[in-house]
């Protein structure tokens, strides 16, 4: 019987070398595939994005995993895909008053998509990846979903919301149901240089660059001042560009009352952070768009439901009211803080995950 090809994500790190192990223990044909994701666009062409000739990022920790398990290595260029639907999508967001999430969208556009297509060339049948969450299938719906990784504290199906039928069909997580103990336990096994890697916290393609100067080097362009205002539209002070902030922030915000004070609002029109006091960075309901179904087809009536409203978010209980096809209305059991534009807010029946969607700024709930 011919073995099942698997290709798996080689990042160099823990969590992807022990998902090639686990594989390889199963019997199936591993493949490593990595991805060369350039430098993020600090040295920028005349549009902003970085030259082609600029050297790929460094694949040797891939390189070396590969080697110490005795499988091939494929590494692929996706600089342009991951320009265009990753650092150009984030760069976008904080521009618009929104706070993007980078991850999403790779694990969609980049790693389910174009990674998969030099895979699928390369004669791959399943793309794996360290993700710590369980792919499932329900033979009654014929519809392919996700549970939440066995270890809660690690769960990362929250960053796959947004994935297809057809890109879970392929997808497989080898380590849904361990914990991180167990994987480093293994990685140590394994003789691999990755065992007691720290983790990354950091966004991949600004590699310890503060955020804000990474916008102001990757488009080229210092952002004009605006005010800093209340509610009720009284200046308290004056900010570099709306691309410095986030909603529920409370940091570095350069004005002082005498109180704490939170970003509630971002007006990109008008150039204005609104900020409040913390019950005001409260909101009890909000909007999303481009909402992806899981585990049902659509939803036609209100559904109660765990909503997480960023990545380690705890959860909390709410209804989803549909609206359109792809918008909801997610009333909170109890008001939530720092519900921000841009995030995505993600739906879950028990470990079960629905489906999700972003979150629309507040004047438009």
């Amino acid at each position: 019987m011919q073995k099942e090809r698997v290709f798996v994500a080689l990042s160099g790190g823990v969590d992807s070398a022990v998902s090639a192990s686990l594989l390889i223990r199963e019997g199936c044909d591993v493949v490593g595939i990595s991805m060369s994701i350039g430098a993020g666009g600090v040295v920028r062409d005349s549009e902003g994005h970085p030259p082609e000739d600029r050297p790929i990022m460094d694949v040797g920790g891939a390189a070396r995993v590969a080697e110490r398990l005795g499988i091939p290595l494929h590494v692929v260029d996706v600089r342009k895909a991951f320009n265009r639907d990753v650092v150009d999508y984030f760069c976008r967001e904080y521009m618009e008053g929104r706070t993007p999430n980078p991850c999403i969208k790779c694990n969609e556009k980049v790693k389910l998509g174009t990674l998969w297509k030099s895979a699928e060339r390369l004669g791959a049948q399943i793309l794996a990846t360290g993700h710590y969450a369980r792919v499932t299938y329900d033979s009654e719906r014929r519809r392919y979903g996700l549970r939440k990784g066995v270890d809660r504290k690690k769960d990362q199906s929250y960053v796959l919301f947004s994935l297809s039928q057809d890109q879970l069909s392929r997808l497989r997580c080898p380590l849904g149901n361990m914990d991180k103990g167990q994987v480093r336990e293994m990685a140590r096994t394994l003789g691999t240089t990755v065992s007691d890697r720290a983790e990354s916290q950091e966004i991949c393609f600004i590699r310890g660059q503060d955020y804000r100067s990474y916008l102001r080097d990757r488009l080229g362009r210092h952002f004009g001042t605006g005010d800093i205002v209340n509610r009720q539209g009284r200046v308290l002070g004056t900010h570099d560009g709306i691309h410095g902030f986030t909603v529920g922030q409370r940091r570095g915000l350069g004005v002082s009352v005498g109180r704490p004070l939170y970003v509630i609002d971002i007006d990109r029109v008008a150039n204005r952070v609104i900020v409040g006091s913390e019950r005001e960075a409260f909101k009890d309901r909000c909007v999303a768009f481009g909402v992806n179904w899981m585990a049902v087809e659509s939803l036609t009536e209100p559904q109660d439901v765990e909503a997480r409203i960023r990545y380690n978010h705890p959860g909390v209980a709410a209804t989803v009211d549909p609206i359109a096809a792809d918008r909801v209305r997610v009333r909170f059991k109890h008001p939530q803080k720092a519900v921000t534009p841009g995030q995505a807010v993600v739906f879950y029946e028990g470990d079960v995950l629905l489906g999700g969607g972003w979150i629309e700024k507040e004047r438009d709930v």
